[in-house]
């Protein structure tokens, strides 16, 4: 199909990546590219709005363009595996920022999941890091999900992360989506 065709965003591709808060950046990076496997690509920053000249319209150049007034920010971007990209940022300001990530169950809740190919040695590896694993593992044996297996962890910040394993997605045989185009 083109993408002219499609409703949505006009040439719409994929999604390019995904982003973190993080404290640390550079603890963040060490530990998405010695525990988790990712690759650093590059960083950007500081940028810090007292800085930078103001917006025409009066406002800070961070809260024009990312939302966050008077804020001062560091990036990195990673590579994990052949498909995501994972842009961490640390703000150092605004001090009145929450410094707790959200729940599942919370407004903005998120995670992002890493397939693997055996879920059971991906979590004994990750237990031998001292990372928090959930209980698990969670196994759907019917349904549009029939046999995906899942396990939850957590980042040292408790960022919620995700394996699953699954050879393919039962929804696939009646859907005209394929996670293997």
């Amino acid at each position: 199909m083109n993408t002219s065709d499609k409703p949505g965003i006009p040439g719409l591709l994929h999604v390019d990546h995904v982003a973190l808060t993080v404290p640390d950046l550079d603890a963040a990076v060490a530990f998405y590219t010695d525990v988790i496997g990712g690759v650093e690509l590059y960083r950007l920053g500081p940028f810090d709005a007292r800085e930078m000249p103001l917006m025409p319209d009066g406002k800070d150049w961070c809260e024009a363009h990312v939302n966050v007034a008077d804020a001062r920010l560091m990036i990195a971007m990673l590579q994990i595996g052949p498909t995501i990209m994972l842009e961490l940022f640390q703000y150092d300001r605004p001090t009145t920022r929450n410094t707790t990530p959200p729940q599942n169950c919370d407004l903005g809740g998120h995670h992002i999941a890493f397939k693997v190919a055996n879920l059971e040695a991906a979590v004994e590896y990750l237990v031998k890091h001292d990372v928090r694993v959930m209980s698990g593992p969670i196994q759907m044996d019917d349904g549009p999900c029939a046999g995906l297996q899942v396990r939850y962890f957590l980042d040292p910040w408790g960022n919620q992360l995700e394996l699953v394993q699954y050879e393919r997605q039962a929804f696939e045989a009646n859907s005209p989506v394929s996670i293997y185009r």
